[in-house]
């Protein structure tokens, strides 16, 4: 049945902020397409949605960002569903880590795939439906999209990708009346370090010890909310973020102590 309700496609909804922005976006009144590899997982986040608001729905449908055919089916879900796309998030992604010394280059290429072309297969498959209602676009960044850390060579790589398709495609969707905005999340409670260099969740595993409380991601799924609505250029989320961006810009010789220190940890 289609309604008149907004709708939301957000890619990696199955666990962290992406969950949390299909509760969220719910709660505002959208209906919500959301897409992830675990399907069992996005049944759960569906029957949360739909305790949150009865009036709208949630879709699920299983999908692999590195494909093309799975966004192509999860648009043509969207479409067919509730005749219309809104915003667009491409959430997606994970975290390759180590030094650079102990990866290879298919570790690195599996970082891009789903980071960078995972994100460029979600522009591709939803654009023209995006320029039907003059929507909103936006890409997962991080605070590795403005400084690298020692360790995270290849994830901070595939932000910086990121960061540089959203500043360009800012200005080519421009003529379209599509908005892009780039979120560059800090430390956000998330699995991501659940999940190994392949890509492989492991409920198992522990959280490495943290220098700082990492953000609610219902709190950082509002802040989200508020900056695609409306339609900001970019948005940093967590304070720490903030202040690491600021130190790295204008106190430069105290980023480098600070890198060094953490290097040797390593």
């Amino acid at each position: 049945m289609v309604n008149d309700n907004k709708v939301v496609l957000i890619t990696g909804a199955s666990s962290g902020i992406g969950a949390a922005l299909a509760r969220y976006y719910t709660s505002k009144g959208f209906n919500t397409v959301i897409a992830a590899r675990r399907s069992e997982r996005l049944q759960k986040i569906s029957a949360e949605c739909a305790s949150i608001n009865f009036s709208v729905r949630a879709v699920t449908v299983k999908c692999d960002v590195t494909k093309q055919e799975d966004l192509d089916n999860v648009v043509n879900v969207a479409r067919n569903n509730f005749g219309r796309l809104d915003t667009v998030i491409a959430n997606a992604g994970f975290g390759v880590v180590g030094k650079f010394e102990n990866l290879n280059l298919d570790d690195y290429k599996r970082q891009f795939e789903v980071n960078v072309w995972g994100v460029q297969n979600t522009v591709w498959a939803s654009l023209d439906e995006l320029k039907k209602t003059k929507g909103k676009l936006a890409i997962m960044g991080s605070g590795s999209s403005h400084f690298s850390l020692p360790g995270v060579s290849a994830y901070s790589m595939s932000k910086y990708s990121v960061r540089a398709l959203a500043e360009a495609l800012y200005f080519e969707l421009m003529r379209y009346g599509i908005s892009v905005t780039l979120i560059c999340p800090g430390l956000v409670e998330s699995e991501i370090r659940k999940v190994d260099n392949y890509g492989v969740y492991n409920p198992e595993a522990k959280e490495e010890s943290e220098l700082v409380s990492p953000m609610k991601t219902d709190k950082a799924a509002r802040q989200i909310y508020s900056a695609i609505e409306k339609r900001k250029r970019e948005v940093i989320i967590t304070f720490h973020c903030k202040l690491l961006m600021f130190v790295n810009k204008y106190l430069p010789s105290v980023m480098s102590l600070l890198m060094k220190s953490y290097a040797k940890k390593l």
